[in-house]
């Protein structure tokens, strides 16, 4: 596929996540962690509007002189930006302006000639879209969860395949190596590549499902502080989390085809780092490091690849979320995308139901802050060997 249309394709397939949604739909924000889908519209325009258009398109002004202000994220050297925990209070522009800002800066975006560098922007602007293209859908369930009659975001949306069961995997570790291998597209946290040591260790072929999760629940596991971090227990206990985020009292849960039956059979999602760490510890095990995840998803004996490593749920691992041995992220605005959150959140693996088609990897590095769980968070358990 030439850049156009990779380009045109995702661009598209961002606005139809937004078909079903009406315009109050997508202006509501319903926590800080979340940004209305409106919002999500805007910033990825804005993301080629400032980082293609206005450096590479001689002659650019901006669409409109406060949109930057609006729409920007968290790109400091990009200029000061709207509270992100406010979005939701822009009632305007228009939805229709934003679709309109998007067609003009398509339209421009189309017109140029990418030179490697020009190309090698549009191309991080549409894996950075694609990004957004998950949290438009986990922040619209987000948002649905708050309303009792229980509105369906996708009611198209396939449910998590069953798990088949589960089954360890003894895995020799040793001098292995984890890291983008080079082919194809990275994000800069991804390299450089490098060798890792690894103890002998066996892992879960398969997720944790919500079955496994109720037997937890049962024997007490909210309630056993032996089994928590200290800031989990204080977060859990704060907070009186007794279950899964979206699971209801009545056996039923949220989705993003609205309230359902709850499948004792697929994979439990939408828990913290704190809740999967003590789930590991009470069933015996621990979470994968980030290195082991990786080495057993490439295939680290021939019976070890992971039977569901994608498109059902990013898996927390141990590895607190910082730069491989000589990282070192681009220079300018570009630059904030990754490098400055290296602190205080964990590495997550694999993709969710809700990733994009293509747009997972071995090597892809996700993270979030051990207390959040409103995205497709699960797990599965590692052993020392």
């Amino acid at each position: 596929m030439d850049w156009l249309s990779r380009y045109r394709s995702v661009r598209a397939r961002t606005v139809g996540l937004t078909s079903a949604l009406t315009e109050a739909d997508q202006t509501a924000q319903s926590m800080p962690d979340a940004s209305p889908a409106k919002w999500h519209l805007a910033h990825t325009t804005w993301f080629f509007e400032t980082f293609v258009l206005t450096p590479y398109m001689p002659g650019y002004q901006a669409f409109h002189p406060q949109y930057a202000f609006l729409f920007n994220s968290y790109y400091v050297q990009a200029g000061p930006r709207f509270l992100r925990a406010e979005r939701g209070l822009l009632t305007r522009p228009p939805l229709s302006d934003v679709l309109y800002y998007r067609a003009h800066v398509d339209s421009l975006v189309a017109r140029l000639k990418p030179t490697p560098e020009i190309a090698a922007l549009i191309e991080l602007g549409c894996h950075h879209e694609e990004q957004h293209q998950e949290l438009l859908l986990t922040d619209i369930l987000h948002l649905f969860a708050q309303n009792p009659l229980n509105p369906a975001a996708r009611p198209d949306h396939p449910p998590l395949p069953p798990i088949s069961g589960p089954s360890m995997v003894d895995l020799p570790g040793g001098l292995v190596e984890i890291g983008h291998a080079g082919q194809g597209f990275g994000f800069d946290n991804e390299y450089p590549r490098h060798k890792v040591w690894l103890e002998p260790f066996s892992i879960a072929k398969t997720l944790v499902s919500n079955a496994d999760w109720q037997n937890f629940i049962d024997d007490g596991g909210y309630n056993e502080p032996t089994l928590w971090l200290s800031d989990g227990w204080a977060w859990r206990s704060s907070e009186d989390v007794t279950a899964p985020f979206y699971w209801r009292e009545d056996g039923r849960q949220m989705t993003l085809r609205g309230e359902e039956v709850r499948d004792p059979a697929t994979p439990v999602t939408h828990i913290s780092y704190f809740e999967a760490d003590a789930y590991a510890r009470w069933s015996g095990g621990r979470l994968p490091t980030e290195s082991e995840w990786e080495y057993a998803a490439a295939g680290g004996s021939p019976e070890s690849v992971l039977a569901d490593a994608f498109d059902r749920v990013w898996q927390w691992t141990s590895s607190a979320y910082g730069g491989f041995p000589g990282f070192a992220p681009a220079a300018g605005a570009v630059g904030e995308y990754n490098g400055k959150f290296m602190n205080g959140q964990y590495v997550l693996k694999g993709s969710s139901c809700v990733t994009p088609p293509g747009h997972s990897r071995i090597s892809y590095r996700n993270f979030f802050y051990p207390h959040q769980r409103w995205q497709f968070l699960g797990l599965r358990i590692a052993k020392n060997g």
